[in-house]
């Protein structure tokens, strides 16, 4: 049995591993290197062009509790992304050339894979297509085509990255909030209540890059630019990535008014990415404001912030309920695509897809994981929302059926969701591998 999947980033890297782990010879199409995009730098599959990180790795946090699910059925992408790892307290934060650099040896040796490099402008099936938010405007012309619905779009912000041996030290600090993980893996710059306000007005009045149709295409709430948050009030920041609650400067015992965090992006900590500092600003505003930070008077920007186009489906409107074409069963979506946002969030509907198209593949019916999994309320979103308001969508507990016995303590409530949802993704787990009549 054959199958294709279209697009070699997260999702469609973990649908050709399922495909192919479950004895379905796969032809995986990656356009790149013959047609570039403007966030990728490489022409490795799964190359991550945002932050670094996978997000947290706690099971009373959402994006835990779905990466939790996905190693319980078989995830490769995040057995990848902990042989990556780099610190990042309980976040899941990689080294991002040595994850896509392993992702790439794991699936071209793969027996039943095989890469190829084109770009796909028709949709083939049996297939899933997994082109993401940079999928090439003919591609994406011939999908809206087909589903007769036309594809969303939004514009997705990427932080700068910084050159370690740049930075000033002395004015810095290590740690974590609230010491979790190693308990010092962030550096940390605070700043006082006057340099807060100074920064806010530089980031508010500082030149922008416009896009044609910029103002008229809504950003997604979860990736807002730094300078579109500083604009929506003074404090606005303080409350959001620039939050010192649990950040006490260990030289004074005290918080600061306000910090800027600096993640660690490589094993060799010789880069850090500017946490939550995602960006429109020119080049030489950054330069100007960002160097403002304490600590970053000599910054050597190794990446600058910018922003790319993302697409993605109205797919509420125009796929199944196992977000296929509504015309063919076979013609699987996945990714960020399909309108959910976040790395996990993409390649767990990646792995769905794989699994379930290799399901049809042998004659049986495909499955939807359950409502109290993290990964069915995701599917359920993408399928249920209103076609008319639809926006994509991070993992998160609101997503999930309340429990039955109501607990005040957010904590141990969201623990007992976890069990919940974990104990359901065995069971559905058991269920996937039942042989098909």
């Amino acid at each position: 049995m054959n199958a294709t999947v279209v697009g070699g980033g997260l999702a469609g890297c973990e649908a050709a591993w399922a495909l192919a782990e479950r004895g379905i010879d796969v032809v995986l199409h990656e356009m790149r290197p013959v047609v570039t995009t403007p966030a990728h730098q490489t022409d490795r599959l799964a190359e991550i062009v945002c932050s670094n990180t996978f997000k947290s790795t706690e099971l009373t946090n959402a994006h835990g509790l779905l990466k939790a699910e996905l190693r319980l059925l078989g995830s490769l992408l995040l057995e990848v992304a902990d042989g990556a790892r780099v610190p990042g307290g309980t976040a899941l934060a990689v080294d991002r050339g040595i994850f896509s650099e392993e992702v790439t040896r794991r699936v071209t040796s793969h027996p039943r894979i095989r890469v190829v490099r084109d770009e796909i402008v028709e949709l083939p099936s049996p297939a899933v297509i997994a082109t993401g938010p940079l999928t090439s405007a003919a591609l994406a012309e011939t999908i809206s085509r087909h589903l007769g619905a036309e594809s969303l779009a939004f514009y997705d912000a990427i932080a700068p990255i910084v050159a370690a041996e740049s930075l000033d030290h002395g004015r810095l600090y290590r740690l974590s909030r609230y010491g979790k993980g190693s308990g010092d893996d962030y550096l940390n710059a605070p700043l006082g209540a006057d340099a807060y306000r100074a920064f806010v007005e530089a980031l508010v009045t500082g030149e922008q890059f416009r896009a044609h149709g910029f103002d008229q295409v809504p950003y997604f709430e979860g990736c807002l630019p730094i300078e579109e948050m500083a604009g929506r009030g003074l404090d606005v920041l303080r409350f959001g990535p620039m939050k010192p609650v649990g950040l006490a400067d260990p030289r004074t015992g005290h918080e600061p008014h306000a910090v800027v965090q600096l993640r660690q992006e490589d094993r060799a900590a010789q880069m850090w990415n500017l946490v939550g500092f995602q960006t429109r600003l020119r080049i030489p505003d950054q330069r100007r404001i960002f160097r403002t930070i304490p600590g970053l008077a000599e910054a050597e920007f190794l990446r600058w912030g910018s922003i790319h186009r993302n697409t993605y489906l109205n797919s509420p409107a125009a796929l199944s309920t196992h977000l296929s074409a509504r015309d063919d069963d076979m013609m699987l979506f996945a990714g960020q695509l399909v309108g959910v946002e976040g790395y996990t969030e993409s390649l767990g509907t990646g792995l769905l897809a794989g699994m379930n198209l290799a399901r049809m593949l042998a004659g049986a019916e495909p499955l939807i994981p359950p409502p109290e999994t993290m990964l069915g309320a995701l599917v359920r979103y993408v399928h249920d929302a209103d076609p008319t308001r639809f926006q994509p969508m991070n993992a998160n507990f609101g997503l999930l059926p309340p429990l039955v016995d109501r607990i005040r303590d957010k904590r141990l409530r969201r623990q007992r969701m976890a069990e919940r949802a974990l104990a359901a993704t065995q069971a559905f787990g058991r269920e996937l591998t039942v042989q098909p009549v």
